[in-house]
């Protein structure tokens, strides 16, 4: 089978699947340079939302549930492959507002009704972090079993298992697409065509234009996402300030890193910008950590600025995870939950596959 698509879902898709047994082909035309700076997995900083969620039951929450059982279980295999990954447990989410503040209170009782640990912050409790956080924040929502994975060590390990696993990494672009006789061709770049019986199209902003080539219409808009690195001029003591872990505050997270240089450095993102063009007031916006900058953070130095384009599906929930033709997978549109919905996106991926092979005659 072809995954086209070497960003995260792509990676995860074939990762998991050749750890199943299946024999994989990877193409994409970055495999073999940097990542794609308009890619989402650029934009991405590896929130894991799961608990937080809004909703108690549809696809989505189902989804991230999955996901958030799966993860362990995937930071496990990589690690014994040689590829521990960063994680940093906890998020806690701030309310600017009373009626922010209401909705937070009862979402965690309908988590506890659920057994899942949520615990609300006292406008107290805010003021005993340090370093400070927003001075105008109500009150918070924290999630001790929700985090945060670094996208870039993700991406790298999953690459390694996949090319350790015997997966081939074709790098090239994926032009078009073909019905077959027993599948489907693909057209590359490079003059490469294959012939396969499964397809997954886990392209991005790249999966419209490719089933375009077989009539599909697949809406998809990019939403640009603007990050930056900064470095504190003293080195925190996350852990004895009480830090939470990542931090969301209108819809802009901080998050530590305390792994990276001298202990000082921290990751702030990402805006929210339709299109792809950078809006220059978003990133200054995002430096003011949205008007509420604690003195600390106003006097950091800013050590990186990048952006990715997530791809969001046009009036449709995301992600899309479809199948319009027998062996023919699209898994895109992720937006801002790529990293979090990763193993489920793989699983069900390969659950469809291993569902026709279950069903096809002796």
């Amino acid at each position: 089978m072809v995954v086209v698509g070497a960003g995260l879902i792509g990676l995860a898709s074939a990762w998991w699947l050749s750890r199943r047994g299946h024999r994989v082909v990877l193409m994409d035309a970055g495999l073999e340079r940097p990542t794609d700076p308009d890619a989402g997995s650029a934009a991405a900083l590896g929130l894991l939302m799961a608990q937080v969620f809004h909703r108690s039951s549809g696809r989505s929450w189902r989804l991230r549930q999955r996901s958030q059982a799966l993860w362990p279980v995937w930071r496990e295999a990589l690690a014994a492959e040689g590829a521990p990954l960063p994680h940093r447990q906890g998020l806690l989410f701030l309310a600017g507002n009373a009626t922010e503040l209401a909705r937070q209170q009862q979402l965690a009782t309908t988590r506890q009704r659920q057994g899942i640990n949520l615990e609300v912050w006292s406008e107290e409790r805010l003021r005993q972090v340090q370093p400070v956080l927003p001075a105008t924040a109500l009150g918070a929502l924290h999630s001790p079993d929700d985090g945060q994975l670094d996208p870039p060590a993700l991406i790298a390990a999953l690459l390694a298992g996949c090319r350790r696993q015997g997966v081939g990494c074709l790098s090239e672009a994926a032009d078009a697409l073909e019905r077959c006789r027993g599948g489907w061709r693909l057209h590359g770049s490079a003059g490469t065509v294959l012939d396969t019986d499964w397809l997954v199209v886990a392209a991005g902003m790249g999966s419209a234009a490719l089933l375009a080539s077989l009539g599909l219409e697949v809406p998809l808009e990019p939403v640009l996402g603007q990050a930056l690195e900064l470095e504190l001029a003293g080195a925190p003591d996350w852990e004895a300030g009480g830090w939470p872990g990542a931090v969301t505050w209108c819809g802009i997270n901080l998050v530590p890193r305390p792994d990276l240089p001298g202990g000082r450095r921290l990751w702030l993102g990402a805006s929210l910008e339709p299109g792809r063009l950078a809006d220059p007031q978003a990133l200054a916006r995002l430096r003011r950590w949205e008007a509420a900058t604690p003195i600390w953070l106003e006097q950091a130095r800013v050590v990186r600025h990048w952006q990715g384009l997530r791809c969001k599906p046009c009036g449709r929930p995301a992600p899309l995870l479809e199948q319009p033709a027998a062996g023919l997978l699209i898994a895109s549109g992720h937006y801002r939950n790529g990293v979090l919905l990763a193993p489920a996106t793989a699983e069900w991926v390969a659950a469809q596959v291993e569902a026709a092979e279950r069903h096809q005659p002796a």
